[in-house]
């Protein structure tokens, strides 16, 4: 939520202001705590993001939960119930009954890949929900992506405009041009993971 843009607190704080919003951890937040190894280049992004945010702040986000219940039949997770850097693509992927092991769900939310789309699993009766991602989508639409869940358990996928120069351009102009900036700016403005 916070690592690898121009804005970490100021993003925290404007979260922290949604009446009833649900937290869980990712990868990146993981990393506040457990950091990359210091030859990454993320690691250089993490540690940018935990100088921003302050030791408190960035220690809090590491330890949020791995999973959030969001109603009877729905689970969230950043990858997947089996790790955080794990998770599911448009696609089936032979990985994905590992993935749903022990899952009695009906419904999965997760996100680390940036893809929206919604899909039944390979599993009969869990349906899968990537809403996208908001500041890097990486579907090739540079919209920021998100979906709503609605009470009657009916899903409305979402795109809306946002200024993804601004956004990389302010990442250069408080960070520089370290090899990290370069990666993420990269991916704002493709709204890829790399070059095509």
């Amino acid at each position: 939520m916070a690592p690898f843009g121009a804005w970490p607190a100021e993003t925290v704080a404007r979260l922290r202001a949604l009446d009833d919003a649900v937290w869980i951890r990712g990868n990146t937040e993981r990393w506040l705590v457990e950091p990359l190894p210091e030859d990454q280049p993320m690691a250089a992004a993490v540690q940018a993001c935990r100088e921003a945010l302050g030791d408190a702040l960035a220690d809090e986000l590491g330890a949020l939960p791995e999973n959030a219940r969001i109603d009877a039949a729905t689970m969230a997770w950043h990858g997947s119930p089996v790790s955080d850097m794990q998770s599911f693509t448009p696609e089936p992927g032979e990985d994905e009954a590992e993935l749903l092991e022990g899952i009695t769900d009906r419904r999965l939310v997760f996100g680390h890949t940036h893809l929206q789309f919604q899909r039944p699993a390979v599993r009969d009766g869990i349906d899968l929900l990537n809403p996208g991602s908001i500041g890097i989508p990486l579907d090739g639409d540079r919209r920021a992506a998100y979906a709503l869940l609605a009470p009657d358990g009916s899903v409305e996928l979402r795109r809306v405009e946002y200024d993804w120069r601004a956004s990389a351009d302010a990442l250069r102009d408080r960070y520089g041009d370290a090899e990290w900036v370069g990666i993420v700016t990269g991916r704002i403005e493709r709204a890829r993971l790399a070059p095509d």
